[in-house]
């Protein structure tokens, strides 16, 4: 009997490249755009795969109602939006890509980085508009010499501190799971939480969202923070509290922001669209042709390895707390 694969969406992989990995373990892939938990049982009903990106949620009910499940893919990194405990429970293995756009999510958190400190995006407005006045776009200060804060120190912070330090900034790390003796490998300094703030001109956010790490940047964050504070968010978006971000920038307790990753994606009229002050993303930092194609085949053969009865290469570690 032929086995069947839902793929919930096509933004962060190619389908047709996992129907060829998947047919030769007797799969056929379908298609469906799943976005309830209600949707994505009706979807997955009889199947016994699932692939899903960060925007399906995989909760305990679907475990429940769905029997014939044995393996969820997860296309990329973080693993928030799939019950893990759940899937344990009900004998679903759950795999993942952990090296997925880590060169295009450092990159992207670099470029935001970069185009935030440098004004680029007020530049470009005002010539644009047909103006060409160098002083709309100051203050601007010198990057070297300046000390970034990254907040999480897996594999993306690790290559963003590669980047960066041949730019002559300091690094400092954040990652209460991470050994000294890796920071020192790196040349990054670890550090405190409130530490990393009141020090950093430049903080870049690299946690995956769990309960201790949603709204991690609030009011109380902010605060603690140099006023001329530049935040980069390539995470995710419940990692920063937008409303005590957006407090922040008001109160000047901090300078800018760039933004990859929202609380609702697309975001709903968010007053953090029309600022001067922000830079906004549409969830991009993981996207390059090499990585969409990568990832497809990544996810598809750890399934199909599922599918035939053998251990997958990449499942998710629950004893690893930031992935």
């Amino acid at each position: 009997m032929r086995r069947e694969v839902l793929i919930s969406d096509d933004k962060t992989v190619d389908p047709s490249v996992q129907q060829k990995i998947l047919a030769e373990v007797d799969a056929e892939v379908r298609q469906a755009k799943a976005r309830t938990v209600e949707s994505v049982v009706d979807a997955v009903l009889g199947a016994e795969g699932l692939i899903v990106d960060a925007a399906t949620p995989v909760t305990a009910d679907v475990f429940e109602a769905v029997d014939s499940l044995q393996v969820v893919g997860r296309a990329g990194i973080g693993v928030d939006n799939v019950d893990i405990d759940a899937a344990e429970s009900h004998g679903v293995t759950v795999v993942h890509d952990p090296a997925y756009s880590v060169d295009e999510v450092a990159t992207h958190a670099l470029a935001l980085l970069l185009a935030v400190a440098r004004n680029v995006h007020i530049f470009d407005r005002q010539t644009t508009d047909g103006g060409w006045n160098w002083k709309e776009g100051r203050p601007i200060h010198r990057l070297r010499g300046s000390t970034l804060g990254l907040v999480g120190f897996g594999k993306i912070s690790r290559r963003l501190a590669a980047m960066v330090q041949g730019m002559g900034l300091d690094v400092l790390a954040y990652d209460p799971y991470v050994p000294d003796h890796e920071f020192a490998h790196f040349d990054v300094e670890p550090v405190g939480f409130e530490d990393l703030l009141a020090r950093s001109r430049y903080v870049s956010i690299h946690v995956p969202l769990y309960d201790d790490t949603r709204h991690l940047f609030d009011r109380a964050a902010f605060e603690q923070m140099r006023n001329d504070a530049i935040v980069i968010n390539t995470a995710r978006g419940p990692v920063v509290d937008e409303d005590a971000l957006l407090t922040a920038l008001d109160t000047d307790e901090i300078a800018k922001a760039g933004i990859d990753v929202m609380v609702s994606e697309p975001p709903d009229e968010s007053p953090l669209l029309d600022r001067e002050d922000v830079i906004v993303t549409p969830h991009t930092s993981w996207y390059s042709e090499a990585s969409r194609r990568d990832l497809s085949k990544h996810v598809a053969r750890d399934v199909a390895r599922v599918l035939a009865g053998e251990e997958p290469r990449s499942p998710v570690n629950t004893s690893v707390a930031w992935l």
